[in-house]
């Protein structure tokens, strides 16, 4: 256990300090399956040291509830470890308290969630690892209550955790949630795959020593090749588009390759169709056109050994960790403070979040979940400063668009944009992963035309105003 590994080798340390005091606190409390309470507390912490949470997270996943279900203060937890741990625990309580029920409970948690993202995606990470235990030991709770938390996952929890990034979550969320919301079609989808999936990974093993052998022909090391089984949830949504036919999922069973570098997954994918004739339209770069969350791998089908159909995915080893463990796998990679800042900065600054802060609290729950479900979480593109800094912007987005993302002034006095290293119209449209530099003209003010053309409501409102106060009458009335 990491857990323990931290305590021994800082034994008077903070994450120690932490468990005592929870265990302390929490004496005498048992959870429904019988054990003590503090086991599920550790349980949270093992899940957030796997995903490299900092310190002050690993101590909050600890403390996590004793708000709520002890009489520990908010002052007593700032007194006793710290403001910042104090501030996480506090958020995390509130979302214990809801008022509703039914779908305007499901609406008031979305809510929460997404504002606890505009201060802090820790709190939301400690709220994951909270269910993710909590869905591992779901038998032990009455029948009603089991299927109103799996689907609450199933729908709020997993479908966040997969628009972060964290795609092996969200599966298992999904994947724990399925034999309460469908008992029936998972106990008969799990009979029928498990056959399928042996004859598919006895298969796969005969495939690799050909991919060793060609990849070192090649003089290309491999991080790894594994296979992975198509997730139960995920593969039962698939079915319904064929008929409910296993034989039509050529990604049952998939290859993964990992290797050291981008130049080395084309490379691969080269070998792949050196090897193999590849499947007309299953060709897909997600390395040059990253998914909306970040997600970046090259997928191909070919027709493979014994002329079966089999598909293939090829990464880095960095790509790798972000599409396992998404927004959290950042904590790895930037592990100091100001990194960290600029992370909750990317996810603040996100225009879906930015929506659910003027979402009326009035309005209709079920519109507020479709928004969120829908237009706010989808189409997004995500690129680069020339400096490497990420920015999130609407799918659309124009340089300009962009200019006004880094800065009002910037947007204002942009006169030229360069991207991939070539000079490109201000309406050009950007894709995901384009780096974007903007040229400037000291002085200048923006242009009436650009409001034509330009994707973001912010950067608008600032051509608006900024031409308002120079004087300048706008002769068109563009609305948006």
């Amino acid at each position: 256990m990491m857990l323990k590994k931290v305590i021994q080798n800082n034994p008077q340390g903070i994450v120690f300090r932490a468990l005592e005091f929870t265990k302390k606190t929490h004496v005498g409390q048992t959870r429904k399956t019988g054990e003590p309470y503090y086991i599920h507390l550790e349980a949270v912490a093992e899940t957030l040291l796997e995903w490299n949470m900092d310190e002050a997270c690993i101590v909050a996943g600890l403390l996590h509830d004793v708000l709520e279900d002890t009489e520990t203060t908010y002052e007593m937890l700032k007194k006793e470890f710290s403001i910042e741990v104090a501030d996480l625990v506090n958020q995390v309580t509130k979302f214990g308290i809801v008022k509703y029920r039914g779908v305007e409970a499901q609406a008031e948690l979305l809510r929460k969630m997404m504002l606890s993202l505009a201060k802090d995606v820790r709190v939301v990470l400690i709220k994951f690892a909270d269910r993710l235990h909590n869905m591992k030991t779901l038998g032990a709770l009455p029948p009603q209550k089991q299927k109103r938390i799996a689907l609450e996952t199933a729908e709020i929890y997993a479908p966040l955790a997969y628009r972060l990034g964290m795609h092996r979550l969200s599966g298992t969320f999904e994947d724990l949630a399925f034999p309460f919301i469908q008992p029936k079609e998972y106990k008969k989808l799990l009979k029928a795959v498990g056959q399928k999936y042996g004859e598919r990974e006895a298969y796969l093993e005969r495939v690799k020593p050909v991919l060793y052998e060609a990849l070192a022909k090649n003089n290309i090391e491999a991080v790894d090749i594994t296979f992975r089984a198509k997730r139960l949830f995920s593969l039962y949504k698939k079915l319904y588009k064929y008929d409910m036919d296993l034989d039509r999922i050529y990604d049952l069973v998939a290859f993964r390759i990992v290797v050291k570098n981008i130049e080395d997954c084309y490379a691969v994918l080269g070998i792949v169709h050196s090897l193999w004739k590849p499947l007309p339209g299953r060709i897909k770069d997600y390395i040059a056109m990253a998914k909306p969350n970040g997600y970046q791998s090259l997928h191909t089908t070919v027709f493979c050994l014994d002329n079966k159909i089999t598909e293939f995915q090829i990464r880095t080893d960095n790509m790798h960790t972000q599409a396992e463990n998404g927004i959290a796998a950042h904590w790895l990679y930037k592990t100091q403070p100001n990194r960290r800042q600029d992370i909750n900065e990317l996810i603040k600054e996100s225009e879906w979040v930015s929506r659910v802060k003027e979402f009326n609290e009035n309005e209709k729950a079920e519109n507020f979940i479709e928004i969120l479900k829908t237009d706010s979480f989808l189409n997004r593109i995500y690129v680069v400063t020339p400096q490497g800094e990420v920015r999130d912007l609407p799918y659309g987005s124009t340089p300009i668009d962009f200019a006004y993302r880094i800065h009002s002034d910037l947007g204002n006095e942009a006169v030229r944009a360069r991207v991939n290293g070539k000079i490109v119209p201000l309406n050009y449209c950007l894709e995901s992963g384009d780096i974007v530099e903007i040229m400037r003209q000291k002085g200048k003010l923006p242009s009436e035309d650009w409001l034509l053309f330009i994707k973001t409501h912010s950067a608008k409102d600032h051509i608006r105003q900024t031409l308002n106060k120079k004087g300048k009458r706008l002769k068109n009335r563009v609305r948006g």
